[in-house]
């Protein structure tokens, strides 16, 4: 059954004039196009900005509506949200696109806008679509007429607007962000399109069943729009049985959607999804981090960016805890680098579950973060006599090296001497699996250390009472 069949008007509706044009041109549209909501009862989704007594549809009701920027996955509703917006508040809807429209195009809508309030006091909606590819001199163009009320702006973007559209341009709008749909709402959407018979499938004689229908809302990954066009596939692409009904089974459905589109980006979603996989692996959940892990293999990350961030959370997060970590983890990078996808998922996994499941401690980027802290904001500490370099000629003259003790030369490979000149700890070891060992070490040490310290002190404090 063609799109044509499914829409073909009767010639009773061909006589009504305007309604024929309606269902011509609804005809040659996708479900999605013709299922947007009409209004703000019709909307599913977004109840956290939409609810009732939110802000934003507080705004909307009462016609207080400025300049706004919608942030959002696709298929959340920014489109859809902007048309109704443009009807409840009786304005005028004007369309952009951050892909298409340019410099001159921006002009001729504000020119236009500019006459219709003055002339007509009608105010005018204008909506740009993907509103991050504008750039710099495009998004400034809109400020004047945006700061002085011509147009109100809708800007839609997926990408962070904070990061993507310009600061003066986000500071005179309010920013909202949409989230993906649950997979009730989808399943919600997906039942109203099959009984809607004016713009969704409640023409057509459909039995769709319902885990037909939780899969397509599922593997939807909260797209409205994906979910919709899959069902209109189903639909279209499936034969009547003998009683004439067209049955979207769970077959079918699978058929209809195929493989899950990931929502992966290059810029939120993907360093979101890293941040979630550190954090997972820092908190000792290995099954959280393989989840997150997962979706960065499924959306094509870069198997050596995955990589380096394991190696950095080894060294940053479990350290001396567990040495093996980082080592674990520099083999880890190598063998990913040397196979590729999609091999490099076993070693990565395999780094991602040790570092998940070893024994944590910061100490040691505590300790060099607490050294850096004070070489940049105190005093810089002389080295010692002792210690100084005393390999080249006329070195002893000066007194380098005089008086250093070389460790191995004493019981256990060890000896305590002063090997900063000053009375300062940075290293505060833990009691996390191999560091537990090398605390007690460390603080057998400090006390031998704080001997030599403290009998140096009292010759610095000989010495200068006989000079006095």
């Amino acid at each position: 059954m063609s799109r044509d069949e499914l829409f073909s008007p009767s010639p009773e509706t061909e006589a009504k004039g305007p309604d024929a044009e309606t269902e011509r041109a609804l005809r040659y549209q996708p479900l999605a196009a013709r299922m947007r909501p009409r209004d703000l009862n019709e909307f599913v989704g977004q109840s956290h900005i939409l609810g009732p007594g939110q802000l934003l549809r507080r705004a909307i009701e009462a016609d207080r509506i400025q300049s706004l920027i919608l942030y959002g996955p696709p298929g959340t509703g920014k489109t859809s949200l902007a048309q109704i917006i443009a009807r409840q508040t009786k304005s005028k809807f004007e369309r952009l696109s951050g892909v298409e429209s340019n410099v001159a195009d921006i002009r001729r809508v504000l020119s236009t806008a500019a006459n219709r309030l003055a002339n007509r006091g009608q105010s005018t909606i204008l909506f740009i679509d993907e509103i991050h590819r504008f750039n710099k001199a495009q998004q400034d163009v809109l400020l004047p007429d945006v700061e002085g009320g011509v147009v109100r702006l809708i800007g839609a973007t997926t990408h962070n607007p904070f990061f993507f559209v310009n600061s003066p341009l986000v500071s005179r709008s309010q920013i909202f962000e949409l989230r993906p749909l649950t997979g009730e709402e989808l399943y919600l959407l997906l039942e109203r399109s099959l009984t809607d018979s004016e713009r969704g499938l409640g023409h057509m004689r459909i039995k769709a069943d319902e885990p037909a229908l939780r899969h397509l809302a599922k593997l939807s990954d909260g797209d409205a729009r994906k979910a919709l066009n899959a069902l209109e596939i189903a639909a279209v692409t499936t034969a009547p049985e003998p009683d004439g009904i067209i049955r979207i089974s769970l077959t079918v459905a699978e058929q209809s959607i195929q493989k899950k589109a990931v929502v992966y980006d290059n810029e939120d979603a993907h360093y979101d999804t890293i941040s979630a996989f550190i954090k997972s692996m820092r908190g000792s959940d290995a099954d959280a981090a393989l989840y997150w892990l997962a979706k960065m293999i499924h959306a094509g990350e870069d198997p050596r960016f995955i990589a380096r961030r394991i190696m950095i959370h080894a060294a940053e997060d479990v350290g001396l805890a567990d040495p093996m970590a980082l080592v674990l983890a520099t083999a880890s990078f190598q063998a990913a680098e040397f196979v590729g996808w999609p091999e490099a998922r076993i070693p990565l996994a395999e780094a991602t579950i040790y570092i998940a499941t070893a024994p944590k401690s910061n100490s040691t980027v505590m300790a060099i973060d607490a050294a850096l802290e004070d070489v940049k904001s105190g005093r810089t500490l002389p080295v010692p006599e002792s210690l100084r370099d005393a390999s080249y000629k006329g070195a002893k003259n000066l007194g380098h090296g005089q008086g250093y003790q070389y460790a191995h030369d004493h019981p256990g490979h060890f000896v305590a001497q002063d090997y900063l000149g000053a009375d300062k700890h940075y290293y505060q070891p833990t009691e996390q699996g191999v560091e537990k060992k090398i605390k007690e070490r460390v603080e057998k040490w400090k006390e031998q250390f704080a001997k030599v310290k403290n009998q140096s002190r009292k010759l610095d404090d000989r010495k200068q009472t006989a000079e006095h």
